[in-house]
C-alpha cells in the first residue's frame, strides 16, 4: 500500500472567521518521478516575447510537486487541478487549441466557447517550464478559487505539451503566487486581483502541507489569513529581500552542530511551494551527502586536484594567501581573474578586465575553488591537515547527482544528523525523517536524500530553494502588505 496516496476528494470551505480555505490533494510519489527531479538551469534577461521577467530565473520541473488543488475558469466554471506555486506568478492551463500533443488529451482543457465571460486577448507568449518554455496565448475570464469569483483574470492558454513531463503530471496547470515582477507579460497575478477586487480583508495567505501520509487531506492553503489549528508557537517573520520570488535571507546552514560555511555571510533563499525538494549550492549539498551517506557523483577531476595540489593549496591557505587567487596561482583558473566562492569572508576581483563567464566555464577552476572553500571550513573546526585532506577527498565522491536524486540506506535514518537553517536569528531544524523521501517500491522501501544542487553566482547567489520538504515542517505565512514571510512549527 503506497504511503503517498493520491486522494480523490477535495473541498473548499469558508468558516465564520472569514478565511477562504482550499484543501490540497497529494499526488503519488514514485521512483521514476523522483529520479527525474531537478532544479538547475539558470537563464538571464528577457524572454522570446521581449517581456522582462527577472534578472535571474531558475528552471525547475514540476514532476515532484506533490500538492495541488482545484480552481474553476469561466462561466460556468471549467474545473482544473493546479499547483499553487509561490515560485512563479502566472496562471496557465491547457487550451482547447492544444491538439497535437498527447499530453493534452489526458488533461482538462479550457474551452472559451463554453464561457459567457470570456474575453479574447490572443497575444502569444512562452511560459518558463521544465527545461525551457511552453507556448500559448493570453486570454481573460472569470476565475473561481474556493467560493470567490475573481473577475477578468488574465491567464495563459497553453497550446503545446510536447515533453514526457506533461504525461506524468497529475495536475493540469499552475497558479503562480509570486510577485508581478516575474510575471510573463507583466500579467496581474491572481493574488493581486484577489486583493484589488476586495475579496481579502488581510493581505496574507498561508500554507500548511500535511506530512501524515495516511490522512485524507494533503494540506491547505488559506487566503486572507491564518488557520491556527495547523501550527504551534509564534511565527518568526523575516523580510522579503527582493520582490519577484518570495525571497528571504538565510543566515547559515548547520550540519551536525557545525556551520557548512557558505552562508555565514548570508545567502538568498526562495520559498517555493512548486517543488518538493530543497536545492542549494553544490559545495554545501556535497557536505550534506557525505554526512547522511547519500550516493553521489564521483568526480575524478576533483580527486586529482586534491591529490596533485592539496599540499600546495594547504600551504597557500595556512600562509595567508587570499583564497580567491589561490586557484589562479596554481594555474587552474584564468589569470584575468577568479570568480571564487562567496564564503561570507571576502570576495575580491583582482582585475577590472576579468571575464566572469570565461572563469565560470572552467570545470577545474570551479572544483579548485570548491576545494579551497572546503579546506577553509574545516580549518575553522580545528581539524588536522591529514583529516581535512582525507575528508575533502571523500567529498569529491559525494558531489550531488546531476541526473536525479541520491539513494541512501533507509536503515541509517535514525543515526543521521539534523540539518538546521538559521533564519531570523532562529534555528529551523529538519530531522532525517523530514528531509529524507521514503518511497514504497513493491514490498520494499527506497530512500532518497531531499537535497539537489543549484549554483547561482553572485550577486544573485549563493541561492537556496526551500520547497515542500521545508514547508511541510514549517507552517508558512506570506504577508504581502508587510513584505515578509513567517514560519512556525507545523502540526
Amino acid at each position: 500500500m503506497c504511503l503517498w496516496a493520491l486522494f480523490k476528494s477535495m473541498a473548499f470551505a469558508t468558516s465564520d472567521d472569514g478565511l477562504m480555505r482550499v484543501s490540497l490533494k497529494r499526488k503519488t510519489l514514485n521512483i521514476n518521478t523522483l529520479n527525474s527531479a531537478w532544479i538547475k538551469e539558470v537563464v538571464k534577461g528577457i524572454n522570446d516575447n521581449n517581456y522582462l521577467t527577472t534578472d535571474i530565473v531558475y528552471l525547475k520541473n514540476y514532476l515532484d510537486a506533490q500538492y495541488f488543488g482545484e480552481i474553476g475558469i469561466g462561466s460556468p466554471p471549467q474545473i482544473f487541478k493546479v499547483v499553487f506555486d509561490t515560485g512563479s506568478s502566472n496562471l496557465w492551463v491547457p487550451s482547447a487549441k492544444c491538439r497535437l500533443s498527447i499530453a493534452c488529451y489526458i488533461h482538462s482543457k479550457y474551452r472559451s466557447k463554453l464561457s459567457s465571460t470570456y474575453t479574447k486577448i490572443g497575444t502569444s507568449c512562452k511560459i518558463p517550464f521544465g527545461r525551457g518554455h511552453i507556448p500559448g496565448f493570453f486570454s481573460q475570464d472569470n476565475l473561481k478559487v474556493g467560493n470567490i469569483i475573481i473577475r477578468d483574470q488574465e491567464f495563459t492558454e497553453i497550446t503545446k505539451e510536447g515533453s514526457l513531463e506533461f504525461l506524468a503530471m497529475h495536475f493540469d496547470g499552475i497558479l503562480g503566487l509570486g510577485f508581478q515582477d516575474i510575471s510573463v507579460g507583466q500579467v496581474t497575478p491572481v493574488w493581486y486581483n484577489m486583493i484589488e477586487q476586495g475579496h481579502m480583508t488581510q493581505k496574507v495567505f498561508s500554507l500548511w502541507l500535511n506530512q501524515n501520509p495516511t490522512s485524507n487531506i494533503g494540506g491547505e492553503i488559506v487566503f486572507g489569513g491564518i488557520d491556527w489549528r495547523h501550527f504551534r508557537g509564534e511565527h518568526t517573520y523575516v523580510p522579503v529581500t527582493q520582490k519577484g520570488y518570495w525571497q528571504i535571507d538565510v543566515e547559515d546552514i548547520i550540519l551536525a552542530t557545525n556551520s557548512t560555511g557558505l552562508c555565514e555571510g548570508g545567502c538568498a533563499a526562495i520559498i517555493d511551494s512548486g517543488t518538493s525538494l530543497i536545492a542549494g549550492p553544490t559545495s554545501v549539498v556535497a557536505q550534506i551527502n557525505h554526512a547522511i551517506g547519500a550516493e553521489g557523483y564521483v568526480s575524478y577531476e576533483c580527486k586529482n586536484i586534491i591529490h596533485s595540489y592539496g599540499d600546495l593549496i594547504w600551504e597557500f591557505i595556512t600562509n595567508g594567501l587570499r583564497p580567491e587567487i589561490i586557484c589562479v596561482d596554481i594555474g587552474l583558473c584564468s589569470r584575468n581573474g577568479t570568480h571564487g566562492i562567496n564564503d561570507g569572508i571576502e570576495t575580491v576581483v583582482d582585475n577590472e578586465s576579468w571575464d566572469e563567464t570565461q572563469s565560470r566555464e572552467s570545470p577545474l577552476c570551479t572544483l579548485c575553488d570548491m576545494i579551497v572553500f572546503w579546506i577553509r571550513v574545516q580549518l575553522k573546526q580545528r581539524n588536522t591537515r591529514e583529516r581535512i585532506l582525507k575528508y575533502i577527498d571523500e567529498l569529491c565522491e559525494k558531489l550531488p547527482n546531476p541526473v536525479g536524486q541520491s539513494f541512501i540506506n533507509c536503515d541509517n535514518i535514525p543515526t543521521m544528523p539534523e540539518i538546521i537553517f538559521k533564519i531570523g536569528n532562529r534555528s529551523f531544524p529538519l530531522s532525517p525523517e523530514q528531509y529524507i523521501l521514503r518511497v514504497e517500491d513493491g514490498c520494499t522501501s527506497v530512500c532518497y536524500g531531499g537535497f539537489v544542487a543549484i549554483d547561482v553566482p553572485p550577486p544573485q547567489g549563493p541561492l537556496w530553494v526551500l520547497g515542500d520538504i521545508f514547508l511541510g515542517a514549517y507552517h508558512t505565512v506570506f504577508d504581502s502588505e508587510n513584505l515578509r514571510v513567517g514560519f512556525a512549527e507545523a502540526v
